[in-house]
């Protein structure tokens, strides 16, 4: 069956259809979801202005359930063919997949804690590959044209490995900071809200486990812990949460990792959905046992007591986020009872964050300037707005059936 192209704000008499005519056009590039929810903190930098109309796109080898998210947001999504058929005054990308088709102007920001890699050795290239730190010449650039036209670092570190690695990229670069922990930092406030969202009382201690993905993850390594936790946390006044990374929930589907999980679930497991609330459950937790993702990272940043239940060393970029990380975090005994552990943790706070963002708190302004920039618009005269995050909603406990 073909492709059934939009008959949207775009195309061929597309002044025929559209009610509010000459908006400047945004395209968002989602090829995962990981990358969708960090494009999701742009959108309201440009979200209240009728000049603009934003658009989306799946790549066409985006991950499993990246289209249905996209499509759970309201946005209008274009096909992939047709969305790289038109020219976009501004498109928005959180992962150099597939830009090289896209048309317009491009603004890159990562879609993790940093530009460079926290890993070694990228997955793909795997165990006999060079190191690659990221930000490299052959993921900003396509035949000798550099695809972004502006690419927001989140650290001065970053800028420094840029002129390394692909110096003629920047004079598009700018250190913009990092919006998601912005965001985090800024709902801090809420954090009794987020807890009565996830039924956790004033008198419970909630410890969350992060993992990323691949095999080297906490999920990846010890899948048991979980189970191990809720067994412990029987009779006390402690809750366990988990929080595990979307591509995780691509690669095995949402089936699996639930049917995985309903056991603990059922006995009290607050298992948090791929799509938001990772960022309202770290504001929540009061321990996480987690790995070298992300996740991990922006909960010492917050200053949350971290405890590393698994930790790829050979495999870890020295000098990295969640190398420096490593250096002061406990590593957790699994041979012995786990919760007595935690307390060996302490919060690192401002003094981890730095190696986080060189611009704390200024990020949605930097940003919207270069949006506006690249849009060739003056920019709102009102303040550029940081929001809360989403309180989060566990996945409820259920009786798995296979489809009949």
């Amino acid at each position: 069956m073909a492709e059934r192209w939009l008959r949207g704000p775009i195309g061929l008499d597309a002044e025929l259809r559209v009610t509010r005519a000459g908006c400047k056009t945004v395209l968002v590039v989602i090829p995962t979801m990981a990358a969708g929810t960090r494009l999701r903190d742009l959108l309201p930098l440009v979200s209240g202005d009728h000049r603009v109309q934003t658009m989306f796109t799946v790549v066409d080898s985006a991950d499993d359930g990246t289209a249905e998210f996209a499509a759970a947001g309201g946005g209008l999504v274009l096909p992939w063919r047709q969305a790289v058929s038109h020219r976009f005054d501004l498109v928005l990308a959180a992962s150099p997949v597939g830009l090289e088709q896209v048309r317009g102007q491009i603004l890159v920001v990562p879609h993790g804690v940093g530009s460079l890699m926290s890993r070694l050795r990228s997955r793909r290239a795997g165990p006999s590959g060079l190191p690659f730190a990221g930000l490299a010449r052959e993921t900003l650039t396509h035949r000798g044209r550099l695809i972004p036209a502006t690419l927001a670092l989140t650290h001065d570190v970053e800028m420094r490995a840029l002129r390394r690695s692909c110096p003629e990229a920047l004079p598009v670069a700018v250190v913009a900071g990092d919006i998601c922990y912005d965001r985090m930092a800024a709902s801090v406030s809420l954090r009794d809200e987020y807890r009565r969202a996830l039924g956790v009382s004033d008198q419970e201690r909630l410890v969350t486990v992060s993992s990323t993905w691949s095999s080297e993850s906490m999920f990846g390594q010890h899948s048991e812990l979980c189970q191990r936790l809720l067994a412990e946390s029987t009779g006390t006044n402690q809750r366990v949460a988990l929080v595990l990374h979307p591509s995780a929930w691509a690669a095995h589907g949402r089936w699996q990792v639930t049917a995985w999980l309903s056991d603990c679930v059922a006995n009290g497991l607050l298992l948090i959905p791929p799509e938001e609330g990772w960022r309202a459950t770290m504001i929540a937790s009061d321990h996480v046992i987690g790995d070298h993702g992300s996740t991990t990272q922006y909960a010492a940043a917050l200053g949350k007591r971290v405890t590393l239940g698994t930790f790829p060393s050979d495999n870890i970029r020295c000098g990295s986020v969640a190398d420096r990380l490593a250096k002061v975090a406990p590593v957790l005994d699994l041979d012995r009872d786990l919760l007595p552990q935690l307390d060996n943790a302490k919060p690192r706070g401002r003094h981890f964050a730095k190696f986080v963002t060189s611009r704390p708190g200024q990020t949605a302004a930097i940003l919207r300037s270069a949006m506006y920039r690249l849009l060739r618009l003056p920019e709102p005269a009102a303040p550029a707005q940081v929001l809360p995050v989403p309180s989060p909603e566990p996945v409820r406990p259920c009786r798995l059936n296979w489809p009949t």
